[in-house]
C-alpha cells in the first residue's frame, strides 16, 4: 500500500489548522468588563465604611426629627382628639376621618388669607431688599485691599447672626421705640414723639431691616467663599484689556457669582412661606395681628393656643406642598437660564 504525502502509516492524516475541531473554532465567552471608573458597591462600602459610620448618627437624627413627624400629617384628614386615647399617638387611630373638611374650612377662613397675604408681601419685600444686600456687601469687602480691615469688617457684620431674636428686637426697641434714642433726641429738640415699633403700616419694613441686620453677615460669608475661587488671571487679563474696576466687576465677578446666586435664590424661593416665627411672635402685640400674622404664627396660634390640631396640620401640610412646588419650579427656571440650581437635570 502506497502512502500519500503527509499521511501516517495507519492511513490517517494529521490535523491541520484548517481542520481544527469545531469546539476550538467557537468564539470564547468574553467576561463582561465593568464600565470605566465604576467601582463595585461592595468595594465602595468597604472603602467608605468609616465615613458611613460617622454619618449614621446625623442620618438617624434627620429621620427621627424631620421625617418621622411627617406621619403625623394624617391628622389633617381627621377630627383629631388628643383625649380619645391614653396618649396622643394612639389617639390618631381613634379619631374620626373627615376627609378634606379641614382644607375646605381653610379656604373659607379670612384670617388664613390675611396670613397668606402678609407672608407673600414680606417675602417679596425681603427678596427685593434683603437678598441683594449680602451680595453688595461681599463685593464691597472683597474690594478692600488690606486684609486686616477686611477681617474686622467681616467679623462686625457677621456678629449679629449669633444674636437671638429677643436681643435683636430689644436693640431695635432701644433705638426706634417710643423711649428709644431717636425719640428722646427728637423730644429734646422740640419735635413730636417717634415710635416705629408700634407703627403697623411700617412693620414690614421694620422686620426686613431686622433680618438684614441679623443675617446679612451669613450671606456675606457664602459669597466671599465664591469670590475666593475666582482666578486672579481673569482680573489681570481684563485689566490688560483696559477694563476698569466696574467693568471687571460686571464681566468677571458677577458671572462667577451667578451659580451661587441662582442656588441661593432657589432655596430662598422654596422658603417663601416661612418668613419667620419668633421675630413676629415677639412683636405681634405691639402692631396687632393684622400686620404681624404670617403662616407660621397662624399655625402656632390655631394649633397650640386653641388646640385645633387637625386644622393647624392642614395649614402646615398645604404650606409644605406649596414650598416643594416653588423649589421645583425655581430650580427648573434656573436650568432654563443655564444654571445648575440645587440639583442637576
Amino acid at each position: 500500500m502506497s502512502l500519500t504525502a503527509g499521511s501516517r502509516p495507519d492511513g490517517t492524516r494529521p490535523a491541520t489548522a484548517v481542520e481544527e475541531p469545531a469546539a476550538a473554532l467557537a468564539p470564547k465567552a468574553v467576561p463582561k468588563k465593568r464600565a470605566a471608573g465604576k467601582v463595585h458597591w461592595r468595594v465602595r462600602l468597604r472603602r467608605d465604611r468609616a465615613l458611613i459610620l460617622m454619618t449614621l448618627p446625623a442620618v438617624g437624627l434627620l429621620l427621627l426629627f424631620n421625617y418621622v413627624p411627617l406621619l403625623g400629617n394624617v391628622v389633617a384628614f381627621q377630627d383629631y382628639d388628643p383625649y380619645a386615647s391614653s396618649n396622643g399617638i394612639t389617639a390618631i387611630f381613634h379619631s374620626p376621618w373627615v376627609g378634606i373638611e379641614q382644607f375646605s374650612r381653610m379656604l373659607d377662613d379670612p384670617q388664613f388669607w390675611t396670613a397668606v397675604k402678609n407672608t407673600i408681601v414680606l417675602f417679596l419685600l425681603q427678596l427685593v431688599l434683603f437678598f441683594p444686600i449680602p451680595i453688595a456687601l461681599a463685593l464691597l469687602i472683597n474690594s478692600v485691599i488690606r486684609p486686616r480691615v477686611r477681617a474686622v469688617a467681616q467679623a462686625i457684620m457677621y456678629l449679629p447672626h449669633f444674636f437671638s431674636w429677643v436681643l435683636v428686637v430689644t436693640v431695635f426697641q432701644q433705638i426706634f421705640g417710643g423711649a428709644g434714642i431717636i425719640a428722646q433726641t427728637m423730644e429734646r429738640h422740640g419735635w413730636g414723639g417717634f415710635d416705629l415699633m408700634t407703627n403697623a403700616s411700617l412693620f414690614k419694613f421694620l422686620v426686613t431691616a431686622q433680618s438684614v441686620w441679623k443675617d446679612a453677615g451669613w450671606g456675606i460669608i457664602v459669597f466671599l467663599a465664591a469670590l475666593a475661587a475666582v482666578s486672579t488671571d481673569l482680573y489681570e487679563a481684563a485689566a490688560m484689556d483696559g477694563a476698569g474696576r466696574w467693568r471687571r466687576m460686571w464681566h468677571v465677578t458677577l458671572p462667577a457669582l451667578r451659580p451661587v446666586i441662582a442656588r441661593l435664590l432657589v432655596l430662598r424661593v422654596g422658603d417663601a412661606l416661612s418668613v419667620g416665627f419668633e421675630q413676629f411672635l415677639l412683636q405681634r402685640d405691639a402692631v396687632g395681628r393684622g400686620a404681624s400674622e404670617v403662616l407660621d404664627t397662624y399655625v402656632w396660634n390655631v394649633g397650640i393656643q386653641f388646640g385645633d390640631f387637625s386644622y393647624a396640620a392642614a395649614v402646615g401640610l398645604i404650606k409644605g406642598v406649596i414650598g416643594i412646588c416653588l423649589v421645583l419650579g425655581a430650580n427648573k427656571f434656573a436650568h432654563l437660564l443655564g444654571e445648575q440650581g440645587v440639583y442637576r437635570k
